[in-house]
């Protein structure tokens, strides 16, 4: 009887505006049917219990700001075949709202986060660790067009939160994880570069194709854990 090949995992890290979402968006365009996402973003905490005031002086660029159970929760489950209803994050209120959505089970799942790489037990769940390495001035421009665009946030503010919190939270969180990614990517890559990473994807999601032993070392690592 032949078992199910177990679905990729891609982990794309990097700063705030560093190009993460849209590396992920690139890569679930072109790997299609195959592919789905996942956000980091989606496992903040919910602060629905707290006064509006003090929801706003949270640090959120700090790894505790995250439900660190619920995402390994989830990523296992998608492993296992067994349904993921992902939480959906209001980050206007900072609230978690009602509903769930129901994660699709594809060959690939591609999630994208600011501190995915940081927790080992979190870490050998991926078979491919991505990490882009973006300017600081380049990311500030990029956050500020988000946050005023998407998130109803003043120029003021979002400068604040950035050069106080966002910036040194960078410095000592994201930054480290560099050391643990299969592939660094430069703040200017582009289509090239997201093509070459579809195609291995695609190649290694089929059954039956070859993996690299490092690839199928990490794969028993995580089954044994």
């Amino acid at each position: 009887m032949k078992t199910k090949t177990p679905p990729l995992l891609v982990a794309i890290v990097g700063g705030s505006g560093a190009g993460k979402t849209w590396l992920a968006e690139k890569l679930q365009a072109f790997l299609g049917p195959e592919a789905t996402r996942l956000a980091l973003d989606d496992f903040y905490r919910d602060r629905s219990h707290l006064p509006i005031t003090q929801r706003a002086r949270i640090n959120f660029d700090h790894p505790r700001a995250i439900d660190w159970a619920a995402v390994q929760c989830a990523l296992r489950d998608y492993l296992a075949g067994r349904p993921v209803h992902r939480p959906v994050y209001d980050f206007r209120t900072h609230c978690r709202m009602a509903r769930t959505k129901v994660l699709p089970s594809k060959p690939v799942l591609i999630m994208d986060g600011l501190w995915l790489l940081r927790r080992p037990s979190l870490r050998r769940l991926f078979d491919l660790r991505i990490f882009i390495d973006c300017p600081t001035r380049a990311r500030w421009r990029r956050r500020l067009a988000r946050d005023l665009r998407s998130r109803g946030r003043s120029r003021t503010w979002i400068g604040r939160q950035f050069w106080e919190t966002v910036e040194p939270m960078h410095r000592r969180f994201v930054t480290p994880q560099r050391r643990w990614a299969d592939l660094v990517l430069p703040g200017t890559f582009g289509q090239r570069e997201v093509k070459q990473i579809a195609e291995w994807l695609r190649k290694r999601a089929v059954p039956g194709i070859w993996r690299p032993p490092a690839l199928a070392d990490r794969r028993k690592q995580r089954e044994v854990a």
